[in-house]
């Protein structure tokens, strides 16, 4: 028999007719050349116990191998250099392997590419914080088209798992505590990405950041209607509306079973009834995971057994299950090879889909990772996700003063400003390598755009982490930063965060919280300067919101930035010195204390504060909060409807106009309440925003098209309806905020709700006397 010639247009089927079992799980398999890092170091959970052995890895070659993990993206080198590596291990598959069929090659893109010297975004909670799908579609454009340009065909991301404790350290990677703003914001990537011809990866399916105590890889309880309404709801806008090419499974085991084993998870739900088509990954060692932390499976074989059958297609980062045990118990005739078939169809047609033949680019030179068009997304994208959370005394933007005292140990760290999966915080670099991409700190500036003769004075007043200093040291640095405030007309302390990997930082990706306070000893720092009598901006350089009760009330300005990237400390700058109009709005409620945790504003009666319990779990600030240096009104909120029932449209129409004195954007956010139900609801749920970018005195109206079935939720039979019964409408600057709004009444039959439901709330904005 003539082996098939693997080719754009080949015949799939003819191919896997002719491999033999072996080739057939080398294609299930990744291979992972640098999985274990600089030595000593860990990028992956348990990575040093799972990874195969170095000596091992040309093995997979012979035949063939299904992925490459990481290849540019483990080690800081030149472009040119990693590339040059990336294609060599490319060539070595092609010749080995009998159809010369090319590894799918597979690179982390959440904050931007990660790759040493690569354009660096803001974090996925800044995304949220913008509230602006169309420039995280930009943002996504800008990704895919490096990714294309160096021939990786697959990044890992977005993340879409919803905030549920902010305790948990991977809450940086998030986009937001509402389902329906991820799903927007999630689609707007995945669009962006993919339009390049790259593919992006949808993670963590499901339910991974609902994990007790914000324990990473702790279990996970939520109820089947908390798992449809919540969790699963932005996973399913974004197959339904972006068909992404992969899916990442999570960690979780929700209820006692493992979601790498659970086929209602990964093939019922993702498959039959939502449509996935693509190819579902396993996180990063997720299969054997299942024989050494879930224990479900008594070795690989088992685990290899219980994953496949659930519907994972290719093992990551590298083979071990899906290689030796598994074959051994198809070989016995324990394991159908069916199976092992179903997976390859799906791997080697996402090859096709994916252009795992081309090579785009023939001299790596020419290759630009951080063109002035990606800065600019960047920085536009950093400008608006800052958020001005308060400013009581108006200090904000800064007036010219004499001298300003810059302090806070985030306000000269260029690593501050980046999340767990930039390249700088993620992979640990040797000492003394440089960063590889241009990170100006706030302090560097705030002395560039402060007006010219003011005096900058710099005093870092602690460590982020309380063990980077005695507390000898600490006394003195604190010390040096309250004389530093006392001699300045304005402090402005920085204080935050410092994402890395599995304890390195105080959050990031195994770096949980105990207790909900600024790390180290940076709330000490807040309440001696607060106490200097000098006017203190509060500024949050964080992956994670944080209590601020017991300051907010004390400082003269509260602002907030997520991680906000290579560009953020310019946008910081501009919101404090007034170049820039902060229109940031939270995507993530403020707790006011420790207490009430976990929290989400999409809670029903008994989730809010009680008579019966002295533990008062409301915000400081709430969801959707965020304020600017000019005022909005909202106003003449009217609804209509094609028919006023359960299948009907509204349409919900509201002025905004800008009363102010300067342009400004605001965020128009639409809520609704159901007032009685056959299952609680939430007291309030948004519906749809909408960015508005208004000239002095100028107004618009925003027009919001609801489908019913945007006011549909999981019933008592664990079915998606819509009941008739009063609907409170109401616009408002946060969830929290009284706001304008109407009731409306829709009649009719309890419906239920199909598949084939709108998930989408669509709006225009429109001239003021359309």
């Amino acid at each position: 028999m003539t082996t098939p010639q693997w080719a754009p247009g080949c015949d799939i089927d003819a191919v896997l007719a002719a491999m033999t079992l072996p080739e057939k799980l080398a294609q299930l398999t990744s291979l992972w050349p640098e999985g274990s890092g600089p030595p000593g170091e860990t990028v992956a959970p348990m990575q040093d116990e799972l990874l195969t052995d170095p000596a091992e890895a040309a093995s997979p070659l012979e035949h063939g191998v299904g992925q490459f993990t990481r290849p540019l993206g483990s080690r800081a080198g030149a472009v040119t250099e990693r590339l040059e590596y990336a294609r060599a291990l490319q060539r070595d598959v092609v010749r080995h392997s009998r159809f010369g069929i090319p590894a799918l090659v597979h690179e982390e893109c959440l904050t931007g590419l990660q790759l040493y010297g690569a354009a660096t975004y803001p974090s996925p909670l800044a995304w949220g914080a913008s509230w602006d799908a169309e420039l995280v579609r930009e943002m996504g454009g800008q990704i895919g088209s490096t990714m294309r340009q160096l021939n990786i065909h697959l990044g890992l991301a977005p993340v879409l798992d919803v905030v549920r404790d902010p305790r948990w350290g991977r809450v940086e990677e998030c986009i937001s505590e509402d389902p329906y703003l991820i799903g927007v914001l999630g689609t707007a990537y995945v669009d962006g990405l993919q339009s390049t011809g790259a593919g992006a990866t949808l993670k963590h399916f499901l339910g991974y950041s609902n994990s007790r105590g914000g324990r990473n890889l702790a279990p996970v309880h939520a109820g089947p209607r908390e798992i449809a309404e919540v969790f699963a709801l932005p996973f399913e806008m974004v197959v339904k509306n972006a068909r992404p090419s992969a899916v990442m499974h999570s960690y979780a085991e929700i209820d006692g079973i493992p979601v790498a084993a659970d086929p209602q998870l990964l093939t019922e739900l993702l498959r039959t009834r939502w449509g996935f088509d693509g190819v579902v990954v396993a996180d990063y060692f997720g299969i054997t995971f299942l024989h050494t932390l879930h224990d479900v499976a008594a070795d690989a074989g088992e685990a290899a057994v219980l994953a496949l059958s659930a519907g994972i297609d290719v093992e990551l980062p590298a083979g071990r299950a899906y290689l030796d045990p598994l074959a051994e118990l198809v070989r016995k005739g324990t394991f159908p090879v069916e199976l092992v078939d179903r997976s390859v169809r799906r791997v080697l047609r996402n090859k096709l889909e994916l252009g795992v033949f081309a090579e785009a680019v023939e001299d790596a030179r020419a290759v630009d990772l951080d063109p002035p068009a990606s800065r600019a997304v960047a920085r536009r994208l950093a400008e608006e996700s800052v958020i001005l959370l308060s400013n009581p005394q108006g200090i904000l933007p800064l007036r010219p003063v004499g001298r300003v005292a810059v302090v806070g140990p985030n306000a000269d760290a260029p690593e501050a400003m980046l999340g767990n999966y930039s390249f700088t915080n993620h992979i640990q670099t040797p000492p003394g390598t440089p960063i590889g991409i241009e990170l100006p700190t706030v302090l560097a500036a705030l002395r560039e755009q402060l007006p010219a003769g003011t005096e900058v004075v710099h005093a870092p007043g602690c460590a982020v982490r309380a063990d980077e200093e005695t507390e000898a040291a600490a006394a003195d640095t604190i010390a040096a930063a309250v004389a530093a405030a006392e001699d300045a007309d304005v402090c402005v302390t920085v204080v935050g965060d410092r994402a890395g990997l599995f304890g390195r930082g105080t959050v990031g990706e195994g770096s949980d919280a105990a207790t909900l306070e600024l790390p180290g000893r940076q709330r000490a720092l807040l309440d001696a300067l607060l106490g200097t009598g000098t006017p203190v901006v509060v500024v949050l350089i964080t992956g994670r919101p944080y209590p601020m009760g017991e300051f907010t009330d004390r400082a003269a300005a509260v602002v907030q930035a997520f991680f906000p990237g290579e560009e953020g400390a310019p946008a910081i700058a501009g919101v404090l010195t007034g170049r820039v109009n902060p229109s940031g709005r939270l995507p993530v409620s403020i707790p006011r204390d420790n207490a009430g945790q976990p929290y989400s504003y999409r809670r029903p009666r008994l989730g809010g504060p009680s008579p019966v319990s002295n533990v008062d779990p409301s915000p400081l600030f709430a969801f959707g909060h965020g304020l600017s240096y000019t005022t909005f009104t909202r106003d003449e909120v009217r609804v209509t409807a094609d028919q006023w029932d359960t299948a009907g449209t509204l349409r919900v129409r509201c002025r905004v106009r800008n009363d102010g004195e300067r342009e400004g954007a605001d965020v128009v956010q639409l809520y609704v309440r159901d007032v009685v139900a056959s299952v609680t609801r939430p007291m309030r749920q948004l519906l749809g925003w909408a960015r508005v970018d208004l000239a002095p005195g100028e107004a618009r109206v925003v027009e919001f098209t609801v489908p019913a079935d945007r006011l549909g939720f999981v019933g008592r039979e664990l079915a998606w309806i819509v009941e008739p019964g009063e609907f409170e409408f109401s616009v408002a600057p946060s969830v929290e905020a009284p706001g304008t709004g109407t009731t409306v009444g829709l009649q009719g039959p309890v419906r239920v709700l199909t598949e084939e439901r709108a998930l989408l709330t669509s709006v225009r904005v429109l001239d003021e006397d359309a």
